[in-house]
């Protein structure tokens, strides 16, 4: 049997972290069974679904790396199945039609919460006549679930679950509009891709019981459901923007890199012994849902950024460099030059230890295409003072000479010339770094100075 799974989005909002996580474990599974994975999205509420958040899924879905199989499916394209999947069950008096109306409905709600019970409809158009219908009332179709016994589930990650069937009403699955509800639509559609594995949030789990009782009622086979429990924040309380739940392309705006967030997304409530560092290929031989943990994870933000950080040094640095030319070229408002690419490339490999997201990368290394004469931040401003300054042109100088542009000459000249004047070297190289960077800090000022080569280095110099 071939193994598929799907993910099934509602396009009424952008694609979240625990979204993103859901996606990639159906992804993960797909690839590690040789299966099939696919995307459908569930647009069967017109009014809130929208082209943007499509979008806006597709693209943090491919951005992230994780294909799907063929073509997106639209649930909402499927519609008159679901409407004759729902007729069958009203032929086969698995279904019946309930003429409540919405101050029916009300009160049931309000009485069940008087008495302290959950809003539950009571069943009072189950077994009556249609003929007793008030006229002029389209009525909603509901499904009969059993009344006895229990509906038991054996899941992947949360073992054997079961409900009692007493705590079950019957639910609408064709509106009075005549519009299928998403319990029938998600059955129809699961069933008709052939997905034998359904893995989702474990806010999920009690739609899988009446789902469950709908595969039963229709004679199909059920799916194998894995209900993973969802992501908290760091706190240990529900997952909320300051903890991090953002849309992908906000991630993405901040400089992560698509291996690093599926690295980390890999690692909520997923484990293979003590690996942290976990590549695509190794994720995808590794995966399973026996490794699922049952407790909920804790998104940490810093350890994210940690990780992102070891990805970004394991990028080679032509790679490095085509990630942040966008951002750089927005900062200049205009492409980068044939030298200023030739400076980030030969400097770069020093700023990626530096860096934990791409946008520290790009602002750490703005300096190699800064037009001249560069800024230079307060901090740095205050080494250069008028004795500094003359020390530099000095140096300058001196360094006009150097024929051989390398680390080593440069860095045997400036010794020199410190201990020529009897000063510590570090009075000569952190002014030299204020003038050459416009910042404290930087990767190592002789590695700078070939980077930056001689024209450059010594027309910064002369700036001053």
């Amino acid at each position: 049997m071939t193994v598929i799974t799907r993910f099934a989005p509602s396009p009424t909002g952008f694609l979240h972290i625990g979204g993103a996580r859901t996606a990639l474990f159906n992804w993960l599974f797909a690839r590690h069974h040789a299966g099939k994975f696919y995307l459908r999205i569930e647009d069967t509420d017109r009014k809130r679904s929208t082209k943007q958040a499509i979008k806006a899924i597709t693209d943090g879905l491919q951005w992230l790396g994780l294909s799907w199989d063929g073509d997106e499916i639209f649930q909402s394209e499927n519609q008159e199945r679901h409407v004759k999947i729902a007729k069958i069950l009203l032929d086969q008096d698995l279904a019946y039609p309930c003429y409540c109306s919405p101050n029916e409905l009300a009160e049931m709600r309000e009485q069940a919460r008087a008495k302290g019970l959950q809003p539950r409809y009571d069943g009072r158009w189950r077994d009556r006549d249609p003929a007793e219908a008030p006229p002029g009332v389209k009525p909603s179709i509901r499904f009969k679930a059993p009344k006895d016994g229990a509906t038991v589930i054996h899941d992947s990650v949360q073992g054997c679950v079961e409900v009692d069937n007493q705590q079950l009403d019957d639910m609408i699955i064709l509106r009075a509009d005549g519009t299928p509800t998403y319990m029938l639509s998600v059955v129809v559609d699961d069933h008709d891709m052939g997905v034998t594995n359904v893995i989702r949030g474990d806010d999920h789990l009690t739609n899988a019981f009446r789902q469950t009782q709908l595969y039963r009622a229709l004679g199909w086979d059920e799916p194998t459901f894995a209900h993973v429990p969802l992501i908290h924040g760091s706190d240990g309380t529900k997952m909320s923007k300051r903890h991090g739940s953002l849309a992908i392309n906000a991630y993405q705006e901040m400089g992560f890199l698509p291996s690093a967030l599926r690295n980390y997304l890999l690692r909520l409530g997923w484990s293979h012994g003590d690996e942290e560092i976990i590549d695509t290929d190794k994720a995808i031989e590794w995966f399973d849902l026996q490794d699922v943990g049952r407790a909920p994870s804790r998104f940490d933000y810093n350890k994210l950024e940690s990780l992102n950080g070891h990805y970004l040094r394991e990028l080679k640095d032509d790679q490095a460099v085509d990630l942040i030319e966008p951002d750089l070229s927005d900062r200049l408002r205009h492409k980068l030059t044939e030298e200023q690419q030739n400076r980030l490339h030969a400097g770069i490999a020093g700023l990626k230890p530096r860096a934990k997201t791409l946008v520290q990368l790009a602002e750490n290394s703005f300096f190699y295409i800064a037009p001249r004469p560069i800024n230079i931040e307060s901090k740095a401003a205050k080494f250069l003072d008028d004795n500094a300054k003359a020390y530099l042109l000095e140096l300058a100088n001196e360094l006009q000479d150097v024929t051989d542009w390398n680390k080593e000459n440069i860095e045997n000249l400036i010794r020199e010339f410190a201990n020529s004047r009897t000063l510590k070297l570090g009075l000569v190289a952190q002014p030299l770094r204020a003038s050459l960077t416009g910042m404290t800090v930087s990767p190592s000022i002789f590695e700078v100075m070939v980077a930056l080569g001689r024209f450059e280095t010594l027309a910064r110099l002369r700036d001053l």
